[in-house]
């Protein structure tokens, strides 16, 4: 093995002494890839990976880049902001799917994967909980190599697509707690935050996490009493820094929670959940305990929930009432601002799909890159994910091992 292999490093400007054949390597590796970006209409998903100036970017630098016909609509880009940046725009889904790369936003359907041509990279939310079995089994068949959104980590270990996303979600579960706690959704007529002679608003934090952070300083801004729960004092404390004012912290201790619930206006499950298993922080019975016209959203919804009363709803139909207590659940809460997180997840996106241009494939990325193989499921049609191999039966493979061979 060469220098180069080893390192997995490319120096440009010693091009002319490097032997032939390393040479050649390097002319070859920067070539073009096509990317494919279908129109997402599962569960109302209103975000697109790729914002049209991220299009640009990758077309000016030799990619070629298929947009389905409407695929940006949801965040209020046309086809013409695409085309005008450098898309091939086209009503076909065969042509969209069979793209190098195909990058969309909602987990990937039974029938969008009769599309795929087989042998190429495909880039998603995962959602291991409503992942079917058939979906992956057509996804293995088609020997692709599958990327979970929320599974790649950058060069600090930080989740990118998590923490920007619960940045979203923790503003916006505040914005639309305050909207169900008016009387414009039927509510009982409060106003979130506090005046001046009125007792202000109770609102319940369950996680000291991105998106607890930033639901408590919206919370807060509108003049809210915040408390904030969590398995670790560490997290607690740092949580604490991090606004840069005293709060009423606790850990998870039965009795001080249920007291806090029976006052509570409104109570956001901001969780981090890690396995498949139900692990439900609030249980039913705590729920009935809370006052009528209370509002709770539960932001860990989509790996199964920390509230026993909420359910992974579409965003069609996200809201309902139990036990006097009004619900908001939808997996894909970030899609109510599209244009954000739209904007948020082609910061993310744009430069990794550029790097792997350069780096000639996948599979040469996924060799320097620890961060994006860390969201790798599925390896040429063969499974790498210890959970979802735990989920369906199956033996899953060690990523490493396998790029060794290649």
């Amino acid at each position: 093995m060469n220098d180069k292999g080893k390192s997995g490093k490319v120096n440009l400007g010693n091009t002319a002494f490097m032997p032939k054949e390393e040479h050649l390597e390097t002319a070859v590796r920067f070539r073009r890839i096509s990317i494919g970006i279908p129109s997402d209409t599962k569960d109302d998903e209103k975000r697109v990976a790729l914002t049209p100036e991220a299009v640009s970017l990758l077309v000016e630098s030799d990619n070629e880049v298929i947009l389905q016909k409407g695929a940006g609509n949801g965040a209020n880009y046309s086809d013409k902001d695409y085309s005008e940046n450098g898309a091939i725009i086209t009503d076909s889904p065969a042509r969209v799917f069979g793209s190098d790369v195909v990058i969309k936003v909602a987990p990937f359907t039974e029938k969008e994967t009769d599309y795929l041509k087989g042998n190429q990279v495909v880039m998603s939310y995962l959602n291991v909980l409503k992942l079917d079995e058939e979906t992956l089994a057509r996804l293995i068949r088609k020997k692709v190599t599958a990327i979970a959104f929320e599974k790649i980590r950058d060069n600090n270990g930080v989740l990118p697509v998590i923490e920007s996303m619960s940045e979203i979600s923790g503003v916006t579960s505040i914005l639309l707690a305050s909207d169900y706690l008016s009387n414009h959704h039927g509510g009982k007529g409060v106003m979130l935050g506090g005046i001046t002679g009125v007792t202000p608003t109770e609102v319940i934090i369950l996680g000291a996490n991105t998106a607890g952070e930033y639901a408590a300083k919206a919370a807060i801004g509108l003049g809210s009493q915040v408390k904030i729960f969590d398995s670790s004092l560490q997290r607690l404390k740092g949580f604490e820094s991090l606004l840069g004012q005293r709060l009423q912290t606790s850990v998870f201790h039965p009795q001080v929670l249920k007291k806090a619930l029976k006052s509570a206006d409104v109570l956001i499950g901001a969780i981090e959940l890690e396995d498949l298993r139900p692990w439900y922080y609030i249980t039913e019975e705590m729920v009935r305990t809370m006052k009528k016209g209370a509002v709770i959203i539960d932001l860990s919804i989509d790996r199964g929930g920390c509230i026993e009363t909420t359910e992974c709803r579409a965003m069609r139909d996200p809201v309902y009432e139990k036990h006097g207590v009004i619900h908001f659940s939808a997996w894909n809460l970030p899609s109510r601002v599209a244009r954000t997180a739209s904007i948020a997840l082609s910061n993310i996106f744009a430069p990794l799909l550029q790097n792997m241009a350069d780096s000639g494939g996948i599979t040469h990325l996924l060799k320097i890159d620890t961060g994006v193989r860390n969201g790798v499921y599925l390896y040429n049609g063969i499974l790498t994910n210890e959970t979802l191999g735990q989920k369906f039966g199956v033996l899953s493979k060690d990523l490493d091992l396998l790029l060794s061979a290649f």
